[in-house]
């Protein structure tokens, strides 16, 4: 630039770059987000440059965000996991282990306090929604040919293909489907009433993708289980009472038209019965069978201690200390570290006070996302997802579920915030 000074150009440069500390975290966000369908441990590399950007911003406020229930409560929840080693009965390695899967919760205020502030939060979910549609594509190449599967090449031990299982299992990936294909609706919905049929049209196509790839190629139970419950939340908070009658009614038919055409989701429906005559007639383990018996188990452990529970990391042990002759019963002689239940993976550990700081945090966060706007509907959809399918699974603390959870709350947390300081 004529005129401009070598000072002035370096002094404009620093300038972009000092702005630009607000932007890097977020990008790595996104990265993120990206990577979490796909990869473990690339995702955990990713957090190290993100927790380097986030200390070149303006922290000022943050020891003040943090007193907020939002922000307490998953630390109040890592807390007790950290406390709850010391009257444990497990070896230090698995009470220290143990605490993991739940020192993730500790990123949510973080989140919070970064997308309150900064508004770069769709650069996030935009990632997560174009990473799952490439899963969605890929899954289906997989469906054709299962040699093609990734996991072939990333297992840790032996695998044997199966039809539609891209990278990790089918239960993360049903996941991450149904949430992309609800999620999706609402500014689907807004684009309609805006007249902006071509992007509407393009959203619309890629809902169907993930919703057809559930139906046709595999699904989970749980996802087949929550997935209409989330509809009809949808139906009941977002559309008139009258048309959340017909979208109740038209989701009966389409149900109904589905259970003709996909032997696919009649196989999985039948699992349920099949699981249960298989455990309780043969004593075989199941899949639904096993979670039985994990959680009729669980229910001793808790009464045995049931204000504070047996401590962090004791779970694998109690089950040993009560499991039959596996050759004789396979079923009551599983040893498991994990039943299959949230709450009862928290009340084994941690008893009556980590239940009551667990279902705290999930209503604080359910209140959090009282409101209209896409950060709103997104953040509502990630908290009631988790609730629900935490019945059967301990998805807050699962790998991929849980950092769903992180993002989606700490992400959409934030947005939420700072469009109602801006209303």
């Amino acid at each position: 630039m004529p005129g401009v000074s070598n000072e002035q150009r370096a002094a404009s440069w620093l300038s972009a770059i000092w702005a630009a500390r607000y932007r890097t975290p977020a990008r790595f966000v996104a990265l993120i987000a990206l990577l979490l369908p796909w990869t473990t441990t690339g995702l955990t590399f990713a957090l190290i440059p993100w927790l380097i950007a986030i200390a070149f911003v303006d922290l000022r406020e943050f020891p003040r965000s943090l007193l907020r229930p939002i922000c307490l409560l998953p630390i109040a929840l890592v807390a007790l996991a950290a406390v709850g080693t010391l009257w444990s009965d497990a070896p230090w390695p698995e009470r220290i282990h143990a605490i993991g899967p739940a020192a993730k919760l500790l990123v949510i205020p973080l989140l919070i306090y970064q997308f309150e502030r900064w508004p770069y939060g769709h650069w996030v979910f935009s990632a997560f929604l174009v990473s799952c549609t490439v899963l969605m594509l890929y899954s289906y190449a997989v469906a054709i040919d299962p040699a093609l599967s990734l996991k072939l090449y990333l297992s840790r031990g032996p695998y044997k293909a199966e039809s539609g299982i891209a990278v990790r299992n089918y239960i993360d990936q049903s996941q991450e489907f149904a949430l992309c294909a609800l999620a999706l609706v609402y500014p689907i919905l807004s684009l309609l009433r805006q007249r902006r049929i071509g992007i509407a049209v393009l959203f619309a196509a890629l809902a169907i993708g993930f919703l057809a790839n559930m139906v046709f190629v595999v699904v989970s139970r749980t996802a087949l289980v929550t997935l209409p419950i989330l509809i009809l939340m949808f139906a009941l908070l977002h559309l008139h009472r009258r048309a959340a009658l017909l979208a109740a009614g038209a989701m009966a038919l389409v149900a109904l038209l589905l259970w003709n055409v996909s032997p696919n989701l009649r196989t999985t429906v039948a699992k349920f019965n099949g699981d249960y005559e298989m455990s309780v007639q043969d004593g075989q383990i199941s899949g639904m069978g096993s979670r039985l018996e994990y959680w009729r188990k669980s229910l001793g452990f808790v009464a045995d201690a049931p204000l504070v529970g047996h401590g962090t990391g004791s779970i694998r042990g109690l089950f040993a200390n009560v499991a039959a002759d596996a050759q004789i019963d396979p079923l009551r002689g599983e040893i498991v570290s994990n039943p299959h239940n949230q709450t009862f993976s928290v009340a084994v550990q941690w008893g009556v006070v980590g239940v009551l700081i667990l279902y705290a945090l999930w209503f604080a966060h359910l209140l959090l996302f009282r409101g209209e706007g896409l950060a709103c509907w997104i953040g509502l959809l990630v908290v009631v997802q988790n609730m629900l399918t935490s019945l059967l699974n301990t998805h807050l603390f699962d790998f991929t579920p849980g950092w769903i959870y992180v993002l989606g709350v700490g992400v959409a947390g934030g947005m939420a915030l700072a469009k109602r300081a801006q209303g």
